[in-house]
């Protein structure tokens, strides 16, 4: 059993890890994004959460927890860079290192409240709040979401043809102004009034 960490360095765009596939270690990101997301038999995507520096991934914790396989995906949404703790050194962090123990469980506290906003978002939200939700949650600095219609059904668990058609609608009432791969947020106070209005 390996108990040396290593480095882990992966381009944008490639894949972490897929379901059914066993956890490699611990990831202990430095710098990047990765979207875990999750598909049904039907094909439909649905983003769960992304982990960023200092996140704990859910599905690689309890893959290590449970010596289980992933039941998600894992995508570097930018490049990635970072430490990779095998099985046997997280699992001994965990039962020797108080510090190390504390900020795991830390960690996945507050990733909890992913699935909470996830659950309401779905459950509990009307569309055009949850969809001016992600819109004001993916926006860059200069206020343009670099999202495709396609992209955006998978960020509000709906399908394409309806981002389509509220994304439509946006637009006419001067909210948001799309282009091809990417939605320029016109009216960013309208969009939080509608993010707010939880019917």
């Amino acid at each position: 059993m390996s108990l040396r960490p290593r480095r882990l360095s992966l381009p944008k765009g490639a894949r972490v890890f897929s379901p059914g596939e066993p956890c490699p270690g611990f990831v202990q990101l430095e710098e990047g994004t990765i979207r875990v997301s999750l598909t049904a038999a039907n094909g439909r995507e649905v983003v769960l959460y992304r982990v960023q520096p200092g996140d704990v991934c859910l599905q690689t914790f309890s893959c290590l927890i449970n010596h289980a396989t992933y039941r998600a995906t894992g995508v570097a949404e930018t490049a990635l860079s970072g430490i990779l703790l095998p099985p046997a050194l997280f699992h001994d962090r965990m039962a020797g290192d108080a510090g190390f123990r504390e900020g795991i469980f830390t960690s996945v506290a507050r990733r909890f409240g992913d699935f909470e906003r996830l659950v309401e978002d779905v459950a509990l939200i009307g569309f055009d709040a949850r969809l001016a939700r992600a819109l004001l949650r993916l926006r860059d600095g200069e206020g343009r979401v670099p999202a495709t219609h396609e992209q955006l059904a998978v960020e509000t668990a709906s399908g394409r043809a309806f981002v389509s058609r509220r994304l439509a609608e946006f637009a006419r009432q001067g909210l948001v102004r799309p282009g091809r791969g990417w939605i320029d947020l016109v009216d960013v106070a309208g969009l939080e009034r509608i993010a707010a209005d939880e019917r």
